[in-house]
């Protein structure tokens, strides 16, 4: 088995939402606006999400200290790189989703996201102007909702989706395995544009074991067959993708917390990393670190094509440095 382990700076999140270098404008009051398209008469709308309300002195100020730190060439570097990404996030409202939002807006790269209720949305990452964030509904399990406006100008996906292994509240609905993990997926893949750069898919360590102990339990009803059938569609989909298998996630899940909350968030002790191959990987990820995995995978090109186990464990970890993110990902290949 092929392992990386990485004992390096903690994660680290910004403080607020900014855009462009400059902080989302303000609002007094939010505006949630359906398109007047006939999809969104069809109940298929866009929502847009305004910006919310100003925030302390103090916190102005330490941001404003950020952004000289920040400046120079290596600032508009940044800045450019992540003004030209537009990435869609399916699941963000989950425990590893709304980590993976908060970040994504942290760090001035334009989000959208596929929800079964925009409304969440506001609920968990206030009401941002629409140039940075947008939220469009539809539910992944109806391919016929999965309208192409959806994806325009879209150049990277990251798909968190999921549901409990065993029967649980979070079933109502036929929100079920096979309905979440494989149906959902291969919707999903299914109506991507081949223009996407990267899919990052969050699938679950054990899937290519789910016969045999201890994987058998958890697969009693299906979810990890489920996943390694999603798995299996988006490697032979055409489309350039990143596979993430975190063993059990702990932290969290962050489910009711509010966006500032959300940038608050440690994972405590539990910040160093290991990587492995193979599905021989057993152990417990970080819902941070395999947030932070994915926006990583995003932008390193020899992460294409590639599965990657992923597990946190106690120590120091790559933080949001992209070179240890890289050196964690190398040394598995």
């Amino acid at each position: 088995m092929a392992m990386a382990m990485a004992c390096l700076n903690p994660l680290a999140l910004s403080p607020r939402l900014a855009y462009g270098g400059r902080a989302a404008p303000r609002r007094c009051c939010s505006v949630v606006v359906p398109t007047s398209s006939a999809r969104a008469a069809a109940g298929r709308c866009r929502w847009r999400l305004a910006a919310v309300a100003e925030e302390p002195q103090a916190v102005r100020q330490q941001e404003q200290q950020q952004r000289t730190e920040g400046s120079g060439e290596a600032g508009a570097e940044a800045a450019a790189d992540a003004s030209s990404k537009l990435v869609l996030v399916v699941g963000g409202t989950g425990g590893v989703g709304q980590l993976v939002v908060s970040s994504l807006l942290s760090r001035n790269i334009k989000t959208r996201l596929l929800l079964r209720d925009p409304a969440k949305a506001v609920t968990l990452f206030g009401e941002q102007d629409e140039s940075v964030f947008q939220a469009y509904k539809a539910d992944t399990r109806n391919a016929a909702e999965l309208d192409p406006e959806i994806f325009e100008g879209v150049t990277h996906v990251i798909c968190t989706t999921g549901t409990t292994a065993f029967p649980s509240k979070r079933w109502d609905g036929d929100n079920t395995p096979e309905r979440v993990d494989w149906d959902g997926t291969r919707n999903l893949v299914s109506a991507m544009p081949r223009t996407i750069k990267r899919l990052v898919l969050v699938s679950s360590i054990g899937v290519t074991k789910y016969n045999e102990l201890p994987w058998s339990i958890m697969n009693l009803f299906g979810v990890l067959k489920y996943k390694k059938m999603a798995e299996d569609f988006v490697q032979n989909s055409g489309i350039p993708f990143t596979i993430i298998r975190p063993g059990r996630l702990t932290d969290g899940p962050y489910t009711s917390y509010d966006l500032n909350t959300l940038l608050q968030a440690t994972a405590g002790e539990r910040r160093a990393v290991v990587m492995g191959e193979g599905d021989k990987l057993v152990g417990e990820a970080s819902r941070l670190v395999v947030a932070e995995a994915c926006i990583q995978a995003l932008d390193i090109e020899f992460t294409e094509g590639q599965i990657y186990e992923i597990n946190s464990v106690k120590g120091e970890g790559p933080g949001s440095d992209p070179e240890k993110w890289k050196e964690l990902f190398r040394a598995v290949q």
